[in-house]
């Protein structure tokens, strides 16, 4: 398995190689960073599942996981041996949400460690790294699955296991539905405010929407309102696309999904759909279906910037270009622009620090070449000669960054490289 993973990386070097952008600057970050998440970050396993932790931290989320391998995808013609890993990691996705459809990141093995010693509803188990609710980590096995079943004639992965760990997701968000009758909470002590929830545990109140709850952000950090838009609309698009695609003896399975999807639409449409600062109609960022909203964007995906690119809307789509004037402004309060660098940042690093994943999306949901082109050479410079993306950057100084290794910015870089090839 192993000499198999070696094979595997070596022909993606082979492939960078052959491959040149613009620049020599973009080139040769590209060439560097292409094989980063399978040959840093992958471990193959006895089960034939694969492994793949975030970077310097040792966990697997789930939405990184998917956004880490995701530019494979477009590299299955020229290696068809990545199949079998992606299928993998796929694998290995659906059994840690069979285990904890609750956690967002995991541990390699039933280690028991943990990013803090948390409270929640239930023990946190030992092969959960944080048991933070973030309706993303749901989305991502079925976008994986999406991406695999577009790109392969073998469709294998969509069996029995595949459905019924759907199933148990169906549940979950059903739940979630109405998070006042869920058991679940999660309390982090000794820690920043938007590190833990509210309310004991249980987050701010919020009203029936038909949207799904959700704990936390894409960035791990609280929602402040309870309907995290993004993550809902995230849902609509896997869930709409993964439709057709269920078998008949899951009949009451797809009904149970349609009806998912038709009440968060109609839920968007009430309560998520509003005036934006700028006079136009727009998305809110969140909402609690009390007369709240939170008008922003975060870096972290997904983001109402990547609708597109998480396969919710088109980028002409007249609500989405609304929303991407606000969101890409100075209107927005995690909107930073310095002497070096514009783009989105979080309340998850510091102030006046915008995320290269942020400025690969400003790329990846353009129709102008010249833009993707641009926001690649952006994101090079933002290396500091370490051959890395980081996760935040400084507007004004290169050299002040978090993170030293996070491969999911490495790999959305390459996803942006990939785009402007064509491939």
């Amino acid at each position: 398995m192993e000499t198999n993973l070696t094979e595997i990386i070596a022909k993606i070097e082979d492939y960078a190689v052959q491959q040149t952008l613009p620049t020599a600057k973009t080139t040769a970050l590209f060439r560097s960073l292409l094989s980063d998440a399978l040959a840093k970050a992958t471990s193959a396993e006895a089960d034939g599942t694969y492994f793949v932790k975030t970077g310097d931290i040792p966990a697997m989320w789930l939405r990184d996981a998917t956004f880490q391998v995701l530019p494979y995808i477009k590299l299955m013609k020229a290696i068809p041996e990545l199949e079998t890993v992606l299928v993998g990691v796929l694998r290995r996705e659906l059994r840690y949400v069979q285990h904890d459809p609750y956690a967002n990141a995991f541990n390699q093995t039933a280690s028991g460690a943990h990013w803090s010693d948390d409270e929640s509803d239930i023990p946190v188990s030992d092969l959960v790294w944080e048991r933070k609710f973030e309706i993303d980590s749901l989305c991502a096995p079925l976008l994986l699955a999406l991406k695999l079943h577009e790109n392969t004639d073998n469709i294998d992965f969509l069996d029995d296991e595949f459905w019924q760990t759907l199933e148990l997701i169906m549940t979950v968000l059903e739940t979630e539905q109405h998070h006042d009758q869920s058991s679940y909470y999660f309390k982090r002590l000794d820690c920043p405010d938007n590190d833990t929830l509210t309310n004991d545990g249980r987050g701010t109140p919020v009203g029936y929407t038909g949207m799904v709850w959700d704990g936390f952000r894409p960035s791990d950090n609280a929602c402040e309102y309870g309907y995290h838009v993004p993550s809902n609309l995230f849902l609509v698009a896997v869930l709409t696309k993964i439709t057709p695609l269920i078998p008949a003896k899951f009949n009451a399975l797809k009904a149970r999904v349609e009806t998912l999807v038709a009440a968060i639409q109609q839920g968007v449409t009430r309560y998520a759909m509003v005036t934006l600062p700028t006079g136009q109609v727009g998305y809110a960022y969140e909402v609690d279906g009390l007369g709240h909203q939170k008008l922003m964007d975060d870096a972290n995906v997904p983001s109402l910037l990547a609708l597109p690119f998480i396969g919710y809307t088109s980028i002409d789509d007249s609500i989405y270009q609304n929303t991407r004037e606000f969101i890409l402004s100075d209107q927005n309060p995690y909107y930073y622009q310095g002497k070096v660098l514009a783009g989105i940042g979080s309340n998850h690093t510091p102030e006046a620090y915008v995320w290269p994943i942020s400025l690969a999306m400003e790329g990846l949901t353009s129709m102008d070449q010249a833009v993707k082109v641009a926001q690649l050479e952006k994101i090079a410079v933002t290396d500091n000669e370490t051959g890395q993306c980081h996760e935040s950057v400084s507007v004004d100084d290169v050299s002040q960054y978090t993170r030293d290794w996070f491969s999911w910015a490495n790999m959305t870089y390459c996803e942006l490289a990939l785009d402007v090839l064509g491939v």
